[in-house]
Order: C-alpha cells, then sequence, then structure tokens
C-alpha cells in the first residue's frame, strides 16, 4: 500500500480523535441540589460573616463566588422543629413539631407531609442524608421512608448519649447509634472520624450520581456539643475545639466542591450552606458566637434564629452577591420547586419562592409579608416586617452576662421577662434600642399580624388554639 493510502487511512481516525478532545461539555438542563447544614453554629463563626479567629477559607469562596445572606432565618431555634421547617417549608408548629425529639419518641415528621427529596422524586432526582437526621427514630420516620434513597447517620443529637455531662441526673441515654440505611452498624463512643466519614458519603454520592439530578443533603451533627474533631484538625484553630470543629466542616464544604467540579457538574448544581439554629451559649469554651446579634439558641432574639447562609450556583448565581432581604428556611422548599419545576406539595406550606432574592436581583422583595418566631410548645414569640421586629411579651433564657461553661460542661441559664418591644433592625442588629413608644402604627400593625398568626397557627401564651394546624406522625408498634 503506498504511503499516501496510509494517510489517506489516518485522515478519519485524526478527525475523530480530535472532535473528542475539543467537544466542550454538554449542558445540564437540570440542577442539582446540595444543603449542608451545620448544627449551632453562630452568625459569627465563618470568616464572611466576620469571625476574628476560625478560617473558613472553602465556605468564604462560596460567598465570594456566590451570594451570602445577611438576614436569614430559622423557623424556631432548636433542632427538630428548625429541621422539620427546612424540609418542608412550614413552620413547624404548623406540623405540630416543637423543641427536639428525644431518643425513642413515639412521634416524628408525619410521612403525609412532603420533604424535599419526595417533590424531588417524581423528577427522577437521586436522594441522600448524610449526618443528623432527628425527624424521629423511629423506622416510621426514617429517612428512607420520608423521600431519601440513602441514609448514613445519627438519628438524633450527638449529645444523647452515655455520656452527656448530665447523664443520671436529668438524663438517662442509651448507646448513641450509627446508621446505614435502616440499620444499626456501630454504637458511637468516639466521634472524632464522624465529619470524615460523612463527608466521604457525601463525595462518593456525588460521583455515582454525576449523570443524572440529584439531592443530597448534609446536616452535620457538629459544632452541636459534645465536641469532636479528627487529628487533621486538632488544635489548628485559635478557638481551641469549637474552632477545630468549625474548620473541619469548612474543610468538608470544600471536598463536596471539589467533587462537583471534578465531575463537570459544578456549574449546574446549587449549593446551599447554613446553621440549623444559633449557638447554645450555655457550653461557653464549646459554644460558638452570634455577635452582634442578641442572645442564642433556643430564644427568639436574632442570635437564635438569624444564621449565616451562603448560597453557590456558578450557572445562575453573578459572584459576590450579598442580600439584606429577609428570608427563611421555610422558603427553600418552594424556590427548590421553582428551580427545577417540581411540583409543589399538596397540603398548604408557609414557605414561598425567593429565587429572584437568590439570583440577586437587584428589583427583587421579599415576598412574604412578615415572618413569624415561635419556641416552646407554640409559643409565638416575636414577629418580623420588613426591618422592624416585635417582640411580644415571653420569659426567655439568658446568661446576663456571665460567661458560660469550659470543657464541654454547660452552665444553668437565668430566666428573664421581657415585655413588648420594638426594634428597627437595620440600625439596631443588637436588638438594644426599643422603640416601641416612639413608633405606636407599627406596633399596631405589627400586633395585627400577630393576631392573624395566633388565629391560624394559635399561641400558647394567650391560649389560643390555630385553625389549621396538622398532628405529628406517630409511631406505630413495632
Amino acid at each position: 500500500m503506498s504511503q499516501k493510502s496510509n494517510l489517506l487511512l489516518l485522515i478519519p481516525a485524526f478527525f475523530f480523535l480530535h472532535s473528542c478532545q475539543d467537544e466542550p461539555e454538554k449542558s445540564k438542563d437540570y440542577t442539582n441540589i446540595v444543603i449542608i447544614l451545620t448544627d449551632d453554629q453562630g452568625y459569627n463563626d465563618l470568616g464572611c460573616y466576620g469571625s476574628p479567629d476560625i478560617e473558613t477559607p472553602n465556605i468564604d469562596r462560596m460567598a465570594k463566588e456566590g451570594i451570602r445572606f445577611t438576614d436569614f432565618y430559622v423557623a424556631q431555634p432548636v433542632c427538630s422543629a428548625s429541621r422539620a421547617a427546612l424540609m418542608t417549608g412550614c413552620y413547624p408548629n404548623r406540623l405540630g413539631i416543637h423543641g427536639a425529639f428525644m431518643p425513642k419518641a413515639k412521634k416524628g415528621l408525619n410521612p403525609q407531609e412532603t420533604t424535599i427529596a419526595e417533590m424531588l422524586k417524581p423528577l427522577g432526582y437521586s436522594t441522600a442524608v448524610f449526618g443528623k437526621w432527628h425527624l424521629g427514630d423511629h423506622l416510621d420516620f426514617s429517612p428512607l421512608k420520608q423521600g431519601f434513597d440513602e441514609y448514613f447517620g445519627i438519628p438524633y443529637s450527638n449529645d444523647m448519649w452515655p455520656f452527656h455531662p448530665q447523664q443520671g441526673s436529668v438524663f438517662n441515654f442509651g448507646p448513641l447509634p450509627l446508621m446505614e440505611g435502616e440499620k444499626v452498624i456501630d454504637t458511637l463512643e468516639d466521634q472524632s472520624q464522624l465529619t470524615t466519614q460523612i463527608t466521604e458519603h457525601a463525595v462518593d454520592f456525588i460521583k455515582r450520581n454525576k449523570e443524572q439530578p440529584f439531592f443530597l443533603y448534609v446536616p452535620h451533627p457538629m459544632p452541636h456539643v459534645p465536641l469532636f474533631v479528627s487529628d487533621k484538625f486538632k488544635g489548628k484553630s485559635k478557638r481551641g475545639i469549637y474552632g477545630d470543629v468549625i474548620m473541619e466542616i469548612d474543610w468538608s464544604t470544600g471536598q463536596i466542591l471539589n467533587a462537583l467540579k471534578e465531575n463537570g457538574i459544578d456549574e449546574n448544581t446549587l449549593v446551599i450552606f447554613l446553621s440549623d439554629n444559633g449557638p447554645w451559649l450555655n457550653y461557653g469554651t464549646h459554644s460558638g458566637s452570634a455577635l452582634p446579634l442578641r442572645e442564642g439558641k433556643g430564644t427568639c432574639f436574632e442570635g437564635g434564629v438569624r444564621v449565616p447562609a451562603v448560597m453557590r450556583w456558578p450557572l445562575k448565581i453573578t459572584s459576590g452577591s450579598i442580600s439584606s432581604v429577609p428570608a427563611m428556611t421555610i422558603d427553600i422548599l418552594p424556590s427548590i420547586a421553582k428551580i427545577t419545576g417540581a411540583k409543589l406539595p399538596d397540603l398548604p406550606i408557609d414557605g414561598k419562592n425567593i429565587l429572584p432574592l437568590i439570583l440577586n436581583d437587584p428589583n427583587a422583595q421579599s415576598p412574604q409579608e412578615a415572618y413569624y418566631f415561635y419556641y416552646k410548645t407554640n409559643e409565638l414569640h416575636a414577629v418580623r416586617s420588613g426591618n422592624y421586629k416585635l417582640v411580644l411579651p415571653h420569659q426567655y433564657r439568658s446568661l446576663n452576662g456571665r460567661d458560660g461553661g469550659d470543657g464541654g460542661f454547660p452552665v444553668d441559664y437565668d430566666q428573664n421577662l421581657t415585655e413588648l418591644a420594638l426594634y428597627d433592625l437595620s440600625k439596631d442588629i443588637s436588638e438594644k434600642i426599643d422603640i416601641n413608644q416612639a413608633d405606636s402604627l407599627v406596633v399596631a400593625n405589627l400586633l395585627q399580624l400577630a393576631e392573624n398568626c395566633r388565629s391560624d397557627m394559635g399561641d400558647a401564651l394567650t391560649e389560643r388554639i390555630g385553625k389549621n394546624n396538622r398532628a405529628p406522625g406517630l409511631a406505630s408498634k413495632q
């Protein structure tokens, strides 16, 4: 065969290889969703929110490449209630969920409610939760029965175990189970590898599902006490073990972002990072900081309900965006529905679509007339509308300027009473200046909103029974 013939035979192969090398990455016509939720992390515990002594380069990068919310809220300042709101788009008291479920609780998130995972399943999304569930540990309320394909983690808070500092005097906890699906694969005495294991599961899930849409929910058990950290970050922070734990969570976030990039799905994935409530202040050196906000977890002052919230979606969100428009976790589900084209739940929800805020539309406004803050057993404690927040008379816990505990041991809170108070949060983020007497019209408007809310969802403080509340799930006998 002539040299010319040999060359002619090679030409098709050359163009085939060349076209493969130069072919651009195919754009995806769907959006993956990743939600990373920390536990008891304070507003001031990230570099991008002003932390002076905790380094969080990966979450800070998310803020630089996406949007940071300055006025983002959770629906209640406590574990189970907060998570119920995130998963369903409903105020948790509407669902009959208050506080934090204890081990072997007979109640949980009602399977009749629609979670984000259940909403996305009909669209072909793979779904997984790796971390702390805390919406009922009975198998009737398992993540696998709430729309998730995969589950690895713990069923409730990581301090609900025999090593609690108040074990025997207050609590009588059994072993802390580590779950894979609906099976107990271990009981934990050392939690130092938990963040690493959760991260490995998340990265593996991304690799296995890179060719199809997915929803990945990563609710870290920490920095809820007790604090544990792997050797990778032990002693690395200027804030002691609490800072070490945050640095490891930041590392975990970086691993997830890297996995998205390495698997070619970075551009079409929305990643949301936020905390479930403010810091548990009476644990002192083992708690976070909400500064400059007032109080912390377990109160409806800003330190308890305003949380860090960063979102990154390279295909859609302009880098370096900042939003000071109020928003809440109840708004995440309907926003995801708008993004994905999913059908909203059949039962009424409280959240509304905040996609214009997420995309930093300069004309975007809050779709909510007001946000309502409940705590304890259905007590309405505060209402925020626009820049104004009305705090209703109630009892709340506080350290009153005292230091919290040391070495993982808490101190007792004082119990305070607050009267009716009005704050302009645009000028007074720390809720120090009560302008109740100076702005009676605003007070009257917010009191009417509170009264409307009481008619809808009730208020134990005024002995009002809500007209539109639903019941939690009740466990069957097993």
